[in-house]
């Protein structure tokens, strides 16, 4: 018989900071609570765990302002009333999660417009749309607010997809390897409405959000997560959460995001939602150093930001899932 994986609680905590820790599962014991799924979520810390440490750095409060030698240059093209009229080209700025282009991004293009535009949605969220006709099938970076994540665009150099925004003046940065890009910028103006949490990192790490809405259990129907990510019409309507997951995980070196979403405003509902983020043990991940941050909007409208380092188990984990604890903050909702 298979020996069954140990389970392991790890904390790590900083000065001032919230403390941050994971509970290792294996496939046997989460297949007995939630039975035969293609991916079984994980169960609660184990009052048998033993503890060890787990290292934590950058943790920090930010607002997501980009502040550096590469802040966006101060024009009056931000100040224009239409969104659609908010585009520039920039250089991005760098990211603690950035990678390497893809291979030939960074050789020399022939000049060509490159334009974005951007408009807000519903659920708070925006459809972002690029047009950049000399970068067929390329990588592209968008960046917003502190979150990133990579994209690709089609055979036209086009792309489409839509971003939860998480700033009420929403700007938007669309980078390709050689600093060639735009910005679009859009306002949303029901973000006050909406709670949101976002997890990202870059790689095989799959990293994956799970929030329990009032109380609910895992496999339950207000349990979201990546295989039951809920409906966005839900959230425009304030019955429940979504998750969205953003990024093309088939490019080069990808910086993926996923982020969930709550009608605080909306909800006749009053309780809380358990936030959680959680992945489990792969080929693909195990024995590597996994880099992840969290951004999460507060009461106020700031954001904010912790970075994580964790070292994924040993490739004899296989199959066992590991659980971040506090990594993410639960929502209080108050209900109306």
């Amino acid at each position: 018989m298979a020996r069954m994986k140990e389970i392991l609680t790890v904390a790590g905590t900083l000065a001032c900071a919230i403390g941050i820790g994971f509970v290792m599962q294996n496939s046997d014991t989460a297949k007995a609570r939630y039975g035969n799924q293609d991916r079984p979520a994980p169960r609660e810390l184990e009052d048998t765990a033993t503890s060890a440490l787990l290292d934590v750095q950058q943790i920090r409060l930010t607002s997501g302002e980009f502040k550096g030698a590469d802040d966006l240059p101060a024009t009056s093209a931000f100040a224009a009333s239409e969104p659609d009229e908010n585009v520039i080209k920039v250089r991005a700025p760098q990211s603690v999660l950035e990678g390497p282009p893809a291979p030939g991004s960074a050789d020399p293009v022939p000049a060509c417009d490159i334009t974005a535009e951007a408009q807000a949605i519903a659920a708070a969220m925006v459809n972002l749309r690029l047009d950049a006709p000399c970068f067929p099938n390329e990588r592209v970076t968008v960046h917003h607010n502190g979150m990133i994540f990579t994209e690709t665009t089609d055979a036209k150099g086009a792309l489409n997809t839509t971003v939860p925004a998480l700033a009420r003046d929403a700007m938007f940065i669309l980078a390709f390897g050689n600093g060639e890009g735009a910005v679009a910028q859009t306002e949303v103006e029901e973000l006050i409405d909406y709670d949101r949490a976002v997890v990202q990192w870059k790689g095989n790490a799959d990293f994956e959000i799970h929030a329990r809405e009032f109380g609910a259990n895992y496999g339950d129907a207000g349990h979201h997560w990546k295989e039951a990510p809920g409906e966005v019409a839900d959230a425009v309507i304030g019955r429940g959460g979504v998750l969205t997951r953003h990024g093309d995980i088939a490019a080069a070196d990808p910086l993926l995001a996923e982020v969930y979403t709550f009608p605080k405003a909306g909800s006749e509902r009053a309780g809380t939602i358990a936030l959680s983020v959680e992945t489990e043990v792969t080929k693909a991940n195990c024995g590597i150093e996994a880099e992840a941050q969290s951004l999460q909007l507060t009461g106020d409208g700031q954001i904010r930001t912790q970075d994580l380092m964790l070292s994924v188990p040993e490739c004899d984990a296989v199959g066992s899932f590991l659980v971040l604890n506090n990594l993410l903050q639960d929502l209080k909702v108050a209900g109306n």
